[in-house]
């Protein structure tokens, strides 16, 4: 990736292909367009193979210098890939006893890797977005790192420097299979000159839900060459329902509640923006126009992406770009709730590693190296202004703000049959909600008992 932004570019791209999300850069994808610290599009969705083979090697790990060489795959692309590449040389040359042999899969990134699993060719470490950790966990396929962070004491290992939302998608039956190296909260980005023009106020701490459509309509021009904002099943409905104080997965993992009255508020808030004219663009003109494109272009005066995405400094690379400026997401009117989605990813180690005590070690430095080069880090020390705008220099205007939304940052729950759940999610629910096939209370229901045929006590 060119730079972390692209991760919720991607992330907002992925959110609008999934099943518009089974679930989130530059060049990769996971919630679309060009994310580096995205998983690939569609990752979301993506589940472990049914049956992994029993752990056995990896293939014969050599040696260089008298090193144990360790291979890494990632779904960074080529200008990511890159900056990653830089961060890996120089662990490789302070490390005594081990060599990282990088090898990028930004095409099909999960499909290959579930292929070298099933052929007992996995990397020794690897990238897994938050939706896959436990499925892959669950099938055996990962190293249980529980015992050796509990025993150490580098400061990428101490486990209650982390975020608990994000470390939690990283953890599975008590144990921890992975470190978690990014944390996105959505923010809103928005165009001032848009709001003087319109005579709006801009966003600030107390905007609400409710002053939001407000605006939005103001901001919306009859003729279709300006609207408030854009939604397309990006942003996540997830936080609306958690705003409103409601579930889609249980904390005992045993239901999915979306027809409660907390989670329908949300949703049919949700179905209300979507594709509403007097709010936002049809479908059809922001599949002809672009999603994130319509923002840059000056067309929408509010838009969802993730904490490292560039609209904030674009314009500084790019005068045909307009300002844009960072704020918090609107809160619930009712909760007063700010919660706002996160996307994470970590990087696990393969259950199959012929060397799991160095590729440990590996995976300290390796999550030292990418904490301090993406942008938000999942640790409570590294989340400051200061450390934001020292690893992204044009995140200096952003950065306190960015700190404050972290604050609010929420993970989905992830159960073994993940894939499954956003699967049915999508399909029995999501989309005909956002087609108009139904309100939220006609559709949940029903939806509900597909859902829950998912979950682990199923």
């Amino acid at each position: 990736m060119d730079h972390p932004r692209k991760l919720f570019s991607g992330f907002a791209t992925l959110a609008m292909i999934l099943p518009l999300l089974a679930a989130c850069g530059g060049d990769t994808a996971a919630p679309a367009t060009t994310a580096p610290t995205t998983a690939p599009v569609g990752a979301a969705a993506t589940t472990a193979p049914a049956v992994m083979p029993a752990a056995t090697t990896t293939p014969a790990a050599g040696n260089s210098g008298g090193k144990v060489q360790l291979t890494m795959a990632t779904w960074a692309g080529a200008d990511e890939s890159k900056e990653l590449q830089a961060i890996i040389d120089k662990i490789n040359a302070a490390a005594p006893d081990y060599q990282i042999v990088y090898n990028p899969a930004p095409a099909d990134y999960y499909t290959k890797i579930q292929t070298m699993i099933a052929g007992n060719q996995a990397p020794d470490m690897f990238w897994l977005d938050q939706d896959n950790i436990v499925p892959y966990a669950d099938k055996g396929a990962l190293l249980d790192l529980t015992a050796m962070l509990k025993a150490d004491k580098s400061p990428a290992a101490q486990l209650d420097d982390y975020f608990p939302s994000q470390l939690a998608t990283a953890q599975y039956n008590g144990k921890t299979y992975g470190l978690p190296w990014i944390a996105q909260p959505v923010m809103m980005y928005y165009n001032p000159a848009m709001f003087q023009a319109a005579g709006v106020k801009e966003p600030d701490e107390s905007m609400t839900w409710d002053d939001f459509k407000a605006a939005a309509a103001k901001l919306t021009k009859p003729d279709g060459s300006q609207y408030g904002t854009t939604i397309n099943g990006w942003p996540p409905i997830l936080q609306f329902v958690w705003q409103a104080g409601g579930e889609v997965i249980a904390p005992d993992l045993k239901s999915s509640p979306i027809d409660s009255p907390e989670a329908l508020a949300g949703e049919q808030f949700y179905a209300d923006l979507i594709y509403n004219k007097q709010y936002a663009p049809a479908e059809a003109t922001i599949k002809e126009q672009g999603f994130e494109a319509m923002m840059r272009a000056g067309k929408v005066a509010t838009f969802f992406g993730g904490a490292s995405d560039s609209y904030d400094y674009d314009h500084a690379k790019d005068a045909k770009i307009p300002v844009i400026k960072t704020a918090l997401l609107p809160k619930n009117p009712k909760t007063g709730k700010r919660t706002t989605f996160a996307w994470t990813a970590s990087t696990v180690v393969s259950s199959s590693t012929k060397h799991p005590d160095v590729a440990y070690k590996a995976l300290i430095a390796l999550t030292d190296g990418i904490q301090h080069w993406k942008v938000p880090a999942p640790r409570k020390s590294l989340a400051t202004a200061e450390g934001i705008t020292a690893s992204v220099p044009g995140k200096k205007d952003s950065a306190a703000i960015i700190v404050q939304a972290m604050q609010d940052m929420r993970s989905e729950r992830v159960i073994p049959q993940m894939g499954d759940w956003n699967t049915a999610y999508w399909e029995q629910f999501q989309n005909p909600l956002y087609h108009g096939k139904g309100t939220a209370a006609d559709l949940a229901a029903k939806a509900r008992k597909a859902l829950e045929l998912t979950l682990p006590s199923h």
